[in-house]
């Protein structure tokens, strides 16, 4: 049985994870804390892959790694001008984006607890990373994408074996897709929203932040934000290394939201429950969710660090994805609305501060 227990949001009630039930009476599943430890001098002598913090992730010694060399992206000054701003450069993984860190653990337990079949939802990065991994492992894939999605995303999710789903419509209509076929057909649904596991493969882009700023943490962190697998995983990152005492400040986090889908951004400024909005459309598709499951939960992540949401300008993405073009960085236009956003906001960080954004996905997938 697994050491590693989720437990319920709402209730506190504690479950041991299984194949079948992907979300609790009342809740959602979370994690429930482990002891972790990060001894540098072992960790450096380790493969360059997320996987070297071993003794910080939720891994059982006879299972096997999945890894695709997933991790340790590097993390360089975006210009010269701004030495103290640095971005990370997760668009660099297997498939072409920071999902793959989270893929990565999910689909290793699925195969741990035994999944002939995993089902998996979403707008086009969650599911090539979960097929790319199902690949590696033999599992059956299928994946339930919104028709809207890009074809070179839909393209990487077939190249991958995975069986596509199609659904009509909004983004929550092909979860509700999903959900519905989990429960039909009672398979592992390989969730990067509702499955813990998830956010602790994401949580190792905060250990490698740490150790790659010589075993120190940042004062800041730009991460865009629309189901909160990024920034919740940051979260959760540098809270272990502060639990372990290896920090003692988590950075202050700024999460990003398009302003033509900002429930998030909403519910933080009006100071409520995030609550539906209308996805009115938006080049940032990759946070593009009008009712996100965790939505409350980011924002009590964000207020913890003294940090706050942000919105992008529309109408300043395509001039944001130019100018990193132009510095090297061929990203997509959910990595391009976060930079937009952080432009309009950097005369509130000053100068002395480090700050790290992600480049989250690829430009060839758009």
């Amino acid at each position: 049985m697994s050491p590693y227990k989720f437990y319920d949001s709402v209730s506190g009630e504690e479950y041991t994870p299984d194949l079948r039930q992907w979300k609790p009476k009342a809740g959602l599943f979370t994690m429930k804390s482990y002891p972790v430890e990060f001894p540098a001098e072992r960790i450096i002598k380790r493969q360059a892959t997320m996987w070297r913090y071993e003794e910080a992730l939720p891994i059982t010694k006879e299972e096997s790694s999945i890894s695709l060399g997933e991790g340790m992206t590097p993390l360089i000054m975006l210009d010269h001008e701004k030495p103290n701003f640095l971005v990370k450069m997760d668009y660099l993984m297997p498939t072409g984006s920071f999902k793959d860190r989270g893929a990565a653990i999910l689909i290793a337990k699925a195969k741990e607890m035994g999944a002939p079949s995993v089902i998996a939802d979403s707008s086009g990065n969650a599911g090539t990373s979960i097929a790319a991994y199902c690949a590696r492992t033999n599992i059956e894939c299928h994946v339930y994408t919104p028709s809207s999605t890009s074809e070179k995303k839909l393209a990487q999710i077939k190249a991958h074996g995975a069986q596509l789903h199609l659904i009509p419509g909004t983004r929550e209509e092909t979860t509700n897709a999903a959900k519905e076929a989990v429960e039909k057909e009672g398979v592992f649904y390989a969730s990067h929203v509702y499955n813990p596991y998830f956010y602790e493969g994401t949580k190792t882009f905060a250990f490698e932040i740490w150790e790659q700023l010589n075993f120190a943490a940042p004062d800041t962190l730009i991460l865009p934000v629309g189901n909160g697998t990024l920034l919740l995983g940051a979260y959760i990152g540098f809270n272990d290394l502060k639990r372990a005492g290896v920090i003692q400040k988590i950075p202050k986090i700024i999460g990003v939201q398009s302003e033509y889908c900002a429930p998030i951004e909403t519910a933080f400024r009006e100071d409520t429950s995030v609550s539906s909005v209308e996805n009115k459309g938006t080049k940032a598709e990759g946070i593009a969710i009008g009712y996100p499951a965790r939505g409350n939960q980011i924002i009590e992540a964000v207020k913890n660090t003294n940090g706050t949401i942000i919105t992008a300008p529309e109408n300043q993405i395509d001039r944001a994805k130019k100018n990193l073009e132009r510095k090297g960085f061929y990203v997509e236009p959910t990595t391009a609305a976060t930079y937009a956003a952080y432009k309009n906001y950097e005369e509130n960080i000053a100068n002395t501060e480090t700050v790290v954004m992600s480049l989250c996905g690829t430009g060839l997938k758009k």
